[in-house]
């Protein structure tokens, strides 16, 4: 069995998976892996600098001839760097987050496939309006941010589905195995963004600390708040909250989030903790699927396995056993 879909033929990959654009651990090295692999990798251009994008893009297209993208955060990138993310000539684009007015022009005058995440209703109507490629509905499972009062992704996805015509459409949100891609597919998604399955991967950056935590987390230790955005002053849209891991200002703040943020002490004793060592340097970012992820893999391996993995999910729904 082939998982051929319409975004395989769409991207030219051999696989319906993508690997999340997650800022601060989808470098070009995770990238390229994963389009190695025969998914399409996604470089998490996040807020990042000028600077930044261009020494991870150089990596990317060193290191892979294969499709691959770039993912932007609306309400904080900018156009100029997304201009300069579009001289490397990436395969796509994937914006969210925010007003994605400003960057839409761009990205579809230089004939790259726009994909738009949305994590809600109202943004899968703007993202038709606006002439995505590609939709990704991202259910509330899902690890980082999404909607504070979304939908999970099994019923969402559909939903997404039902009004975005001939659009594809990848699932997000608590997809981090094979029988959760075959699951998506048999919905009718196109195929998968996955984002914590890659941040436990070999070539994810951040502290080794990070996929430690994911590997042997289980799902009921997630949790979704704003309060780690508001004692960091991350900027944060109010209506996105990120699921974590545990961490000690969801034990001491939870419920408190309009006190913590005119707390100024609160906010500078994080940070001197963090300096300390005494706190994480980052939140952990995780779905609720942490419970399937059992050890960090190359990311080119786990594309593959991940393939096979719902192939064969597929083929035991369809009655065939193994074949």
């Amino acid at each position: 069995m082939v998982l051929r879909t319409a975004f395989t033929d769409l991207m030219g990959v051999r696989h319906p998976i993508a690997s999340a654009p997650m800022g601060g651990t989808a470098g070009g090295a995770l990238a390229a892996a994963v389009s190695e692999g025969g998914g399409l990798g996604l470089v998490g251009g996040g807020r990042a600098d000028a600077d930044w994008v261009e020494r991870e893009l150089t990596l990317v297209t060193e290191r892979t001839e294969n499709p691959w993208g770039i993912g932007f955060l609306a309400w904080g990138a900018t156009v100029p760097v997304l201009e300069l993310a579009l001289s490397f000539r990436p395969h796509a684009v994937v914006l969210g987050f925010g007003d994605l007015r400003p960057f839409i022009e761009p990205v579809k005058s230089s004939g790259t496939t726009l994909i738009i995440q949305v994590t809600d209703m109202a943004e899968a109507e703007q993202a038709i309006a606006l002439g995505a490629d590609v939709i990704v509905a991202q259910g509330t499972e899902s690890g980082g941010h999404g909607a504070r009062n979304g939908r999970s992704t099994l019923t969402f996805v559909p939903a997404v589905l039902d009004r975005a015509g001939s659009i594809p459409v990848l699932a997000a949100g608590g997809i981090a195995d094979g029988r959760g891609l075959a699951a998506i597919l048999a919905l009718g998604a196109a195929g998968a963004l996955m984002g914590t399955r890659f941040q436990a991967s070999l070539e994810a950056l951040g502290d080794p600390y990070i996929g430690k935590a994911i590997v042997e987390a289980v799902g009921e230790d997630t949790e979704r708040s704003d309060l780690l955005d508001i004692v960091r002053d991350a900027g944060w849209p109010s209506e996105y909250t990120a699921r974590t891991l545990p961490h000690p200002i969801l034990d001491e703040w939870r419920g408190r989030g309009a006190e913590l943020a005119v707390d100024e002490e609160a906010k500078q004793a994080y940070h001197r903790g963090v300096e300390r060592g005494d706190l994480p340097p980052t939140p952990v970012w995780a779905s609720e699927a942490v419970d399937l992820i059992a050890s960090l893999e190359p990311a080119a391996d786990l594309v593959e396995r991940l393939a096979a993995e719902a192939e064969a999910a597929l083929a035991r729904a369809a009655g065939r056993g193994s074949e």
